[in-house]
């Protein structure tokens, strides 16, 4: 392992370790519904620091409502929305009476505002009548300057409204009377609710759990909903926690407020001084205000007990959701099961078929492998079909693996194309002389994807089979190059080389190796001429000729001279031999002396 993948590998395991942590130290934040602040079991928490009046149920009740999917769940999460909008909507009536009891007592700042609030309601009660007088008045006389008074009146009435709306909520800060925060909340909340009804009036009905659980038709997503399961019924339970925990709050506020209502009668009743007829009306409106508290209390405890209850039934479906989930991820494990068997039992059959029908142990071998291959991935596709299903973006897919394939089998794709280009008029056959990236030799097996030479090595040095059998892709027919000495192409230039020595007549025995030459490959040449005529297509003479040339090297001991001839590829070896012979015979005669000459031939070199 070379120190690059050591480093990813340590990078990557830093990485994991961070992360692990990570995810340890913030588990905590998906264990509580998304908008509790207090801690478990602490359901009453800080949370109403935030309004003054506490909407949790409703707020739980919506959360849950969102996560509901099957028909029941959202028949639940309907009743549970019902039960909950009703309960908030008594804990507003109940704080509004409640503050409407609380009257501190007024000193300093807060007595200068009630006496001015005082004051403004009675110049309003005035402003109106003089209004409902000038209406009357102006209806009678039709009068324009009763008409403008009634216009400025009404203008005054809206002057001193708006003061004493101003005043009222001054009040309300310096005393800290809380009906006017309670009435802006509830405002807010209807708001709220009114945006909320429309944007569900169009929430579907859903299916039963059965048939909603039957749209898991993969592993992976009946693993994804046995997860979504899992944390919905623990958040249904968090709910049912919660329900109880203001059960048991409002059933303490029930007792307090019942024992001061107690209190207040007793000490009304114990009271020994008459009271005034206003002080009087005052204490009977608190009795009755007490006693509406009461009632909307034991309406709120009821509520909070139904939510309970409903959310108990709620996590049961969820449970009964859970556990045909199960039943389903079992079943996938069971297919996925008896692929792997089958696969195995399979690949095991065929293996056996080869060990009965193939005798040859390569061979055997070879298909063994490729058999046992191919069933692992047929299994593991079918494997990965029960996983995850079939692909949904089938034609992005099937064209991405179309690429992938043609990348990977370009070769025998360029292979298979080949063939058709070497069966074509310009190809090779069986038995032709070929030249392939540089290897030359006979065909002997010409097939779809391959062609097999029987070797010769290179032309101008041996021409002599090898023995080696070689196979090239027949793709080289498209993107390399091939040559052919059997068809049109079947001439070659061949050379030999010839050292002689020094006080050799050079010039005359150049002649007759040239006239020697260009005798014995004539027909050769004038053949290659009218061949390579008819392939180029050339009227009259040829701009190349087929004769041969001699040429001379100076070498250290003498002169170098070289032939080179045209000769068919089939004949090359027995056309050297023959001009190897005459060369001989020409060296050898130029090289005696003429006192060894037979004396014909003396007197025919004298003449």
């Amino acid at each position: 392992m070379n120190r690059t993948r050591k480093v990813s590998i340590l990078v990557m395991l830093i990485v994991l370790a961070s992360a692990s942590a990570g995810v340890f130290f913030t588990r905590g934040v998906m264990e509580y519904l998304p908008f509790l602040q207090a801690k478990k079991g602490n359901w009453t928490g800080d949370y109403v620091a935030r309004g003054v009046v506490d909407q949790r149920p409703w707020q739980t009740a919506a959360t849950l409502a969102a996560l509901a999917q099957s028909a029941e769940e959202k028949e639940l999460a309907r009743e549970a929305e019902r039960l909950a909008d009703h309960e908030v909507d008594q804990a507003f009536s109940q704080s509004l009476r409640q503050a409407s009891l609380e009257k501190p007592k007024l000193s300093g700042r807060a007595l200068e505002l009630q006496q001015r609030v005082n004051r403004l309601q009675e110049t309003i009660k005035s402003d109106q009548d003089r209004i409902a007088s000038l209406s009357a008045g102006t209806a009678s006389t039709e009068s324009s300057s009763n008409a403008s008074d009634l216009e400025i009146a009404k203008a005054q009435l809206g002057l001193d409204q708006n003061e004493l709306a101003d005043s009222i909520e001054d009040l309300s800060r310096v005393t800290g009377d809380q009906r006017s925060k309670i009435q802006q909340e509830l405002t807010a909340r209807q708001a709220a609710m009114k945006k909320y009804e429309s944007d569900n009036a169009s929430r579907g009905e859903g299916q039963n759990a059965v048939a909603s659980a039957e749209q898991y038709r993969t592993m992976a997503e009946e693993i994804a909903a046995l997860r979504s399961l899992h944390n919905r019924r623990e958040l249904i339970a968090q709910a049912e926690q919660l329900a109880k925990a203001d059960v048991a709050a409002l059933t303490d506020d029930e007792t307090r407020l019942r024992s001061e209502a107690d209190k207040f009668a007793a000490q009304a009743s114990a009271r020994t001084t008459p009271l005034s007829k206003s002080e009087r009306i005052d204490q009977l409106q608190q009795m009755a205000v007490r006693q509406n508290i009461l009632s909307i209390l034991n309406d709120r405890l009821d509520t909070q007990q139904q939510l309970v209850a409903l959310y108990g039934r709620w996590g049961r479906q969820v449970e009964i959701q859970y556990r045909i989930v199960i039943h389903l991820l079992l079943q996938s494990l069971a297919i996925i099961a008896v692929i792997c068997v089958l696969t195995i039992l399979v690949g095991w059959a065929l293996q056996q078929g080869l060990e009965r029908f193939i005798r040859e142990h390569r061979q055997k071998q070879t298909l063994k492998t490729v058999v046992n291959l191919g069933t692992q991935v047929v299994g593991f596709l079918l494997v990965l079909l029960v996983i995850f299903g079939v692909p949904q973006q089938t034609p992005t897919i099937l064209g991405l693996a179309t690429a992938g394939l043609t990348l990977v089998f370009q070769d025998f794709i360029l292979a298979f194309c080949g063939w058709f280009v070497l069966m074509g008029p310009n190809g090779i056959r069986v038995r032709d002389w070929v030249e392939i990236d540089g290897v030359g030799g006979e065909v002997v097996e010409l097939g779809i994807f391959r062609t097999w030479l029987l070797e010769t090595g290179n032309w101008t040095a041996h021409g002599h089979p090898t023995g080696r059998r070689v196979s090239f892709l027949n793709g080289y027919a498209i993107r390399g190059k091939y040559f052919n000495f059997s068809t049109v192409g079947q001439w070659m230039w061949d050379e030999i080389k010839i050292s002689i020595p020094t006080g050799t007549g050079i010039h005359p025995l150049v002649e007759k190796i040239y006239e020697a030459t260009v005798k014995a490959t004539e027909n050769d040449a004038k053949m290659a001429e009218a061949e390579w005529k008819r392939v180029t297509h050339e009227e009259g003479s040829p701009q190349f000729s087929a004769m041969p040339s001699v040429n001379l090297t100076p070498a250290g001991a003498g002169i170098d001279i070289v032939i080179r001839y045209i000769t068919r590829a089939s004949l090359r070896l027995e056309k050297r031999n023959r001009l190897f012979e005459t060369f001989v015979d020409l060296m050898q005669s130029s090289s005696k002396k003429p006192a060894e000459l037979p004396a014909t031939e003396l007197i025919q070199k004298e003449s």
